[in-house]
C-alpha cells in the first residue's frame, strides 16, 4: 500500500507531529494529516506486523487527535481512527442479505480429489491446461465486508449464506480492516469482499491466560473465539481481542459510472495484490499461482508439513481457477461454485485417556454412551467428551474404562475414538457395561431387533422432554429466538417450563428479577413466542419431533392435509401414499398420531392460538402443477433451486427427493448429471427446461 517514498513522507510527518504534541500542541490544521499519520502507523503495526512507532507514541498522537475531534465535532469523519471505538453497546444483530450468496466449498482430502477437480476443470473450459491460484483456507469465522463511495458501509456474518448478522460496529475495531479505501480511484463505487476473521495464536495464548488469571473458564479454540467475539454486545470488549481479517475473494463490483473496472480484477491472484495495496490484509504473500495441477499438489502438501509453524491456524487450502472469466464460465451449483475447492488437511490426532462413560438420552429417548477423556488439544481443540454412538460401536472397538485411546478430529471438526491401544493395557482396565434401565428416569430400555440403539420409551422422562422441547423452538421448527437450550434447562429445572404447550403459557412476571433478564430481553422473547404462533404447517409437523420425519417429509406431510389431526384418521397405508414415505417413516407418523398423549397436546396447541390448517392446499387454485410431482436438477439459468421449488408448493404440486416412477417432472439445467440420465429411462417422466416449466406455472 506505501511505497517507500510514501513511507519515508509518513514517517517525516510522524516526527513533526511529535515534536508538535511534545511542544505547542497539534493544530485543528493538522487534523488531516494527524489521520494520516495514524493509519499508516495502523497498516504498519496490525497488517505488515512491523511496528516504526512504539505503544505510547501513538497513543499520544491518537489522544490528539481525540482532543481535536471533541473541540471541533463537524470535523469527525466516518473513517477517522477514533471510530473503530464504538461509544455504545449494540444491542442486536440485525439480518441482511448479502449481495452475492456467500457459498461453501466443495472438499478434497488427497492428490487424486485435487486431479479430479482439475479434470473437471479442463472439461468446463474447453481448456487443456487450466491455471490455478493456490491460498490458506483460515480456520476462522467467514465475514462480508461491504464498501460504498469508499467507505466501510455494513459487515456481515455468513450465516446461512444468503443472509447474515449485521456486526460492523464491532467488525470497525479490527485494525486490520480499513474504514476508508480507495476503490473509486479503480473506477469501483461498490465492492462486496469476503474474508476471514481470526484470532493468531500468541494473542488466543495471551488472552486464555488473562481469562484463567481471573478465575474464567478459557475460551476453546481460535476459530470459535473469533466467531463468539463478533457477537459481543459490548465492542470495546471484542477490541480486547485483538481480532485479525485476512480478506481472499471479491465477490461483487458495481463500476462508477465513468470508468471501467482495473484490469487486476481479471484474475483473482491480481484481485488480491489489489487488495493489498488498497490497505487490506490479503494472501498475497502466501497465495501462489499454478500452471499445473501437480504444482498445486505440491504446494498444498508443502504447507500442510509447516501449518504448526504459521502463526495462525489453517485447516487446509483453497484452489481457485485464477481467470475470473474462466470462473464466470464455470458457474455454480447451489451449494458450492465449480472453479474452486478446499483441500482438506489431515485429521489430527492425539492420545488420551478413557477415564469414563456417561449415558445421554436424547428427544426420541435413544440412550447414547459419552466417552469421558482427560482433556487433550486436538487440532487446536480441547477435547474432554466423545459420542462412542451405541452399545455396538463400544463392543467392536473393544473400548475399556482406564484405556489409552487413539482419538482424531474427522475432517479437523468431529471428534471420534479411532481406537484404544491395547498394548498399553496393565489389567486395571474395566470393560463398560451398558444399563438396562434409563439413567434419568430408570424405565426399562428397550432395543428394536433391527437396531442398534437402545431407547428409554417413556414419553414422560425428564431427560425427552427437555430434548423435545429444545428442539420444538429450534431454528428450522418454530424458530422461537431468546428460547435457546441454556435457558430451557434453566427453566425446566426451575419448575417455569415443563412441556411443549408451557412455552405459551408461561410466566413472564417470573424472569423479571431473574438474573440476565431484563424489559427488554422479555418482550423481546414474548414477541418471538407470540410470532412463532403463526408458522406454517409444516414447520409445526418438524417441530413435534416425529421420529424419522424431516424438513423435506414434514412438508410433504403438511401438503396431504387440510388439518393436522387429518392425520388421526390415516392409515399406514394411505401413508405409504404419499412420496418419499417408506414403511419405517409411515410406521413411526401412524405411532405419533394414534398416542392420546400427543393429540392431547397437540388439541392443547391449537386452543393456545397455533394454527393447525394447511392454509396453502385450502386456498390453492387447480392448475397445471396442482398435484403434480417436481424434481430439479443441475444449474438453472436465473432461478436458484430453492426458489423453484417455493414456487412448485405455492401452487400446491409436491417435489420430491429423487428420480422414481413417481415422478411427473425433471426440470434440467446446465451440469444435470445422472438425474436427467435416470429420468430418461422413465417413459412417463416429463424433462423440462428451466424455461418451459415458468410457462407451466403461468397456464
Amino acid at each position: 500500500m506505501y511505497n517507500k517514498k510514501e513511507t519515508l513522507y509518513w514517517q517525516n510527518q510522524t516526527q513533526e507531529l511529535l515534536k508538535k504534541q511534545q511542544g505547542v500542541g497539534i493544530d485543528v490544521k493538522e487534523i488531516d494529516a494527524l489521520r494520516g499519520v495514524l493509519r499508516f502507523h495502523e497498516y504498519r503495526y496490525y497488517v505488515l506486523n512491523d511496528p516504526l512507532l512504539s505503544d505510547y507514541q501513538y497513543d499520544l498522537l491518537f489522544k490528539s487527535l481525540e482532543k481535536i475531534e471533541l473541540q471541533h465535532p463537524s470535523l469527525v469523519t466516518l473513517d477517522s481512527p477514533t471510530q473503530r471505538v464504538a461509544k455504545d453497546l449494540t444491542r442486536d444483530f440485525p439480518t441482511v442479505q448479502h449481495l452475492v450468496p456467500m457459498l461453501s466449498l466443495d472438499n478434497s482430502y488427497n492428490a487424486e480429489d485435487l486431479r479430479d477437480f482439475d479434470r473437471r476443470a479442463k472439461e468446463l473450459t474447453g481448456l487443456s491446461a487450466v491455471t490455478y491460484c493456490v491460498e490458506p483456507k483460515f480456520d476462522g469465522s467467514s465475514i462480508s465486508l461491504i464498501y460504498k463511495n469508499d467507505l466501510l458501509v455494513r459487515a456481515a456474518t455468513r450465516g446461512d449464506g444468503l443472509q447474515g448478522d449485521e456486526v460492523t460496529t464491532n467488525v470497525k475495531q479490527i485494525r486490520t480492516v480499513p474504514l476508508s479505501a480507495a476503490f473509486a480511484a479503480q473506477g469501483i463505487e461498490e465492492i462486496e469482499i469476503r474474508g476471514e476473521v481470526l484470532i493468531n495464536k500468541d494473542n488466543f495464548n495471551q488472552f486464555n491466560e488473562h481469562l484463567q488469571q481471573q478465575g474464567l473458564a478459557p475460551l476453546a479454540n481460535p476459530r470459535n473465539a473469533a466467531a463468539g467475539t463478533l457477537r459481543l454486545k459490548d465492542p470495546t470488549e471484542a477490541a480486547k481481542r485483538k481480532l485479525e481479517v485476512f480478506v481472499y475473494h471479491i465477490s461483487y463490483t458495481g463500476a462508477a459510472t465513468h470508468g471501467s473496472l482495473p484490469p487486476a480484477l481479471q484474475t483473482h491472484a491480481g484481485s488480491l495484490e489489489l487488495l493489498w495495496e488498497l490497505g487490506f490484509r490479503s494472501p498475497h504473500l502466501e497465495k501462489k499461482v499454478c500452471i499445473t495441477i501437480d504444482e498445486v499438489i505440491e504446494y498444498c502438501e508443502q504447507y500442510e508439513s509447516m501449518r504448526d509453524d504459521l502463526p495462525y491456524e489453517i485447516d487446509g487450502m483453497v484452489i481457485k481457477v485464477n481467470e475470473i472469466g474462466l470462473q464466470e464460465k464455470m458457474g455454480m451449483t447451489s451449494h458450492h461454485p465449480r472453479w474452486a475447492v478446499a483441500f482438506k488437511f489431515k485429521a489430527r490426532q492425539a492420545t488420551t485417556q478413557l477415564t469414563g462413560v456417561e449415558f445421554q438420552v436424547g428427544r426420541t429417548g435413544a440412550v447414547t454412551p459419552v466417552a469421558k477423556l482427560t482433556p487433550v488439544a486436538v487440532g487446536g481443540v480441547m477435547v474432554s467428551s466423545i459420542s462412542m454412538h451405541n452399545e455396538e460401536y463400544i463392543v467392536e472397538k473393544d473400548l475399556r474404562i482406564g484405556d489409552m485411546v487413539l482419538i482424531e478430529r474427522a475432517g479437523d471438526v468431529i471428534p471420534q475414538i479411532v481406537k484404544p491401544l491395547t498394548d498399553l493395557r496393565k489389567g486395571k482396565e474395566k470393560k463398560i457395561v451398558f444399563p438396562t434401565h434409563c439413567p434419568v428416569c430408570e424405565s426399562r430400555l428397550f432395543k428394536e431387533e433391527e437396531e442398534a440403539v437402545w431407547r428409554c420409551i417413556n414419553i414422560e422422562c425428564p431427560a425427552q422432554v427437555v430434548e423435545r422441547i429444545i428442539h420444538f423452538v429450534s431454528k428450522d421448527a418454530m424458530d422461537i429466538r431468546g428460547l435457546g437450550e441454556a435457558n430451557i434447562r434453566k427453566f425446566y429445572e426451575q419448575q417455569l417450563l415443563r412441556d411443549i404447550p408451557g412455552i405459551y403459557t408461561f410466566d413472564f412476571a417470573a424472569l423479571e428479577n431473574k438474573e440476565g433478564f431484563g424489559k427488554k430481553s422479555i418482550e423481546n422473547l414474548q414477541t418471538a413466542i407470540a410470532g412463532s404462533k403463526t408458522q406454517p404447517l409444516h414447520r409445526l409437523i418438524y417441530a413435534l419431533g416425529i421420529r424419522f420425519v424431516g424438513e423435506t417429509t414434514a412438508r410433504t406431510l403438511a401438503a396431504a392435509v387440510e388439518h393436522l389431526l387429518d392425520f388421526e384418521k390415516f392409515s399406514t397405508e394411505q401413508l405409504l401414499e404419499l412420496e418419499d414415505v417408506g414403511p419405517k417413516v409411515a410406521g413411526s407418523i401412524h405411532h405419533f398420531f394414534s398416542n392420546k398423549e400427543n393429540i392431547e397436546m397437540i388439541r392443547t396447541l391449537e386452543k393456545l392460538g397455533l394454527s393447525l390448517r394447511n392454509e396453502k392446499k385450502e386456498n390453492t387454485a387447480s392448475g397445471n402443477v396442482n398435484g403434480k410431482t417436481f424434481l430439479f436438477t443441475g444449474t438453472l439459468p436465473t432461478l436458484k433451486r430453492s426458489a423453484a421449488e417455493e414456487m412448485v408448493r405455492n401452487e400446491g404440486g409436491v417435489v420430491l427427493g429423487g428420480v422414481s416412477a413417481k415422478l411427473d417432472y425433471l426440470v434440467t439445467g446446465e451440469d444435470a448429471g445422472s438425474k436427467l440420465e435416470k429420468a430418461k429411462k422413465i417413459n412417463t417422466i416429463r424433462i423440462i427446461s428451466e424455461a418451459e416449466f415458468l410457462k407451466l406455472l403461468e397456464a
